[in-house]
C-alpha cells in the first residue's frame, strides 16, 4: 500500500533519531560544565552555517519552481535562517565574540561539513527528498536547541535576548510541519524514499561532528 506524506515523515524521523552518545557536548552544556570558550566557539562556527544554509535553501526554492509547495517550504527556512541570524548576534555578544575576533576566526572543518553537505543536497538532490532528510535532521537539532537554551540561563547567567537564538530553533513550528507535509504529498510519486533516508543519514552524522569537533 502507498505510505502517506504523514507516514514518510513520521518514518523517516524514526528511522534517523540520533544516538543518545552521538553528542557529547549538549550534555556538558545542560550540566553547566562546558567551558565559556566553546559557548564562543559555537557562536563562531554558528555564524558561519547560517548565511550558508540560507543560500542553500534559496537554491532549493529555485530548483523546485514546478513544485510550489516545496519551493514555499524552503523559501520560508531561508526566511527562518535571517531571523536567526539577528538572534545569533546577540549570543556571540553575550559570549564576548568581538568583530575582530570573528574576522580573525578560523573555522573547524568538522563543524563546516553539515553546511558543506546542505549545500551539496542544494545542488544535487532532489528537493522533495532534501526536505524529508532534513526534516528529520531538524527534529534533532531541535532537540539539542531546547536543552542549551534551558542550560543557558540556569548555569551561564544568560538573558533572554542572548538565548532567542535557541529558543527560536527548539520552539515547534505547526505551520512548517504543515507546509512539509503538503509539499510531500504533492510530489508523493516522485520522492525516492530510501535515497532520501541515506541523505538524511548523511547529515545527522555530520551533525554529530559538529558537535564532536567542538567539543574537542
Amino acid at each position: 500500500m502507498p505510505r502517506t506524506a504523514e507516514e514518510l515523515l513520521v518514518g523517516i524521523v524514526e528511522r534517523l533519531a540520533p544516538d543518545p552518545t552521538a553528542n557529547p557536548l549538549v550534555p556538558r552544556i545542560a550540566k553547566g560544565t562546558a567551558d565559556r570558550a566553546v559557548l564562543a566557539t559555537l557562536a563562531l562556527e554558528q555564524g558561519l552555517v547560517i548565511p550558508a544554509d540560507r543560500r542553500a535553501f534559496l537554491h532549493l526554492a529555485q530548483r523546485a519552481g514546478d513544485r510550489p509547495r516545496t519551493a514555499a517550504f524552503f523559501t520560508t527556512l531561508a526566511e527562518g535562517e535571517d531571523l536567526a541570524a539577528g538572534h545569533l548576534t546577540a549570543f556571540a555578544r553575550a559570549c564576548g565574540v568581538t568583530e575582530a575576533r570573528t574576522a580573525a576566526y578560523e573555522p573547524l572543518p568538522g563543524c563546516q561539513t553539515y553546511p558543506a553537505h546542505v549545500a551539496w543536497l542544494a545542488l544535487n538532490a532532489d528537493p522533495t527528498d532534501a526536505l524529508l532528510a532534513l526534516t528529520a535532521n531538524f527534529s534533532a537539532w531541535g532537540g539539542y536547541c531546547a536543552t542549551i537554551a534551558e542550560a543557558l540561563r540556569t548555569h551561564y547567567g544568560f538573558k533572554d535576548e542572548a538565548c532567542a537564538f535557541f529558543d527560536f530553533f527548539a520552539e515547534p513550528s505547526p505551520d512548517l510541519d504543515g507546509m512539509a507535509r503538503t509539499a510531500v504529498e504533492a510530489a508523493i510519486d516522485s520522492v525516492d524514499e530510501k535515497r532520501a533516508t541515506t541523505y538524511g543519514r548523511l547529515l545527522q552524522h555530520y551533525e554529530s561532528q559538529f558537535w564532536k569537533s567542538l567539543a574537542a
